[in-house]
């Protein structure tokens, strides 16, 4: 199987990536933004035990030119993001967008099929619906809950389509009309659909979450429009060691999620990725 290739999947030109794609797919910016506000909460406070802003790692999975990994970083709380993609191209772009952020931005030309290395949180947009079974999806989610810490957060943004068929059809509608209002030909929009079915497969969110709780995580949709959604995963905190500590409070405004301190963060060694 010849390696997964932007250029070659969407037909564009690398650098018209990040203009085109906000043609393609409906609501792209919020999508990014609360993609990365779920998972940065989730990595800056994972296992409920004492903060330590700064010092969370999170994984990129198919992380592109960069766009969530520029915002996940936008928040102080993450230590750092390691981008995984097996697209050179894309990365490059990726490296020219992070460069302010020096080495809290860190580059692998490799497989997330591949072992992934401890971490406080993984993110993912647009890439995973490369996964074209289930079977196969519900394995990779078991390896991303293995490789997190206590408490941390993924989170996936991408398609989803009802399993319905009338349902299914008016989702596909919805998102052609997107395309429509940004300037593609309507016939165009359909014939990127067949052509992204080439290595594209969009599962019902109900199907995304079971697999999420099949892997151990407790799971929800946090936002949808149209076709897309932003899904995420919580991995059961470790037990406290110190009940009652007053010290691991919540941080304000963040129900539900806790506090915790990270063992990577910047001090995450490049060779677990090589």
């Amino acid at each position: 199987m010849a390696t997964h290739s932007v250029r070659r999947h969407l037909r564009l030109e690398i650098a018209a990536y990040d203009e085109t794609i906000r043609r393609f797919i409906p609501g792209y910016e919020a999508m990014i933004e609360i993609a990365a506000r779920e998972v940065a909460a989730g990595a800056a406070w994972p296992d409920g035990e004492t903060a330590s802003p700064g010092a969370g790692l999170v994984l990129d999975l198919g992380g592109g030119t960069g766009a969530l990994a520029e915002a996940i970083l936008a928040h102080p709380d993450v230590g750092s993001v390691a981008l995984i993609d097996v697209d050179a191209e894309m990365l490059a772009q990726a490296r020219t967008r992070l460069s302010r952020f020096g080495g809290r931005a860190r580059f692998h030309t490799r497989s997330f099929h591949d072992p992934l290395p401890r971490c406080d949180g993984v993110a993912a947009s647009l890439a995973l619906h490369h996964v074209r079974s289930m079977d196969d999806k519900r394995a990779l989610y078991g390896r991303i809950h293995d490789a997190l810490q206590p408490g941390g957060c993924f989170v996936n943004a991408d398609a989803t389509l009802p399993a319905e068929p009338d349902a299914r059809a008016a989702t596909w509608r919805g998102w052609a009309d997107h395309m429509v209002a940004c300037g593609i030909d309507e016939e165009r929009a359909f014939a990127h659909f067949e052509e992204w079915a080439e290595e594209d497969t969009y599962f019902p969110v109900e199907e995304e979450l079971a697999a999420m709780r099949a892997a151990g995580f407790r799971s929800d949709c946090v936002w949808s429009e149209g076709s897309i959604t932003v899904i995420t995963g919580h991995k059961a905190a470790a037990p406290s060691r110190r009940a009652g500590n007053p010290g691991s409070a919540r941080p304000p405004g963040r129900a539900g999620s806790t506090q915790g301190t990270s063992r990577f963060g910047l001090a995450f060694d490049d060779a677990m990725l090589r």
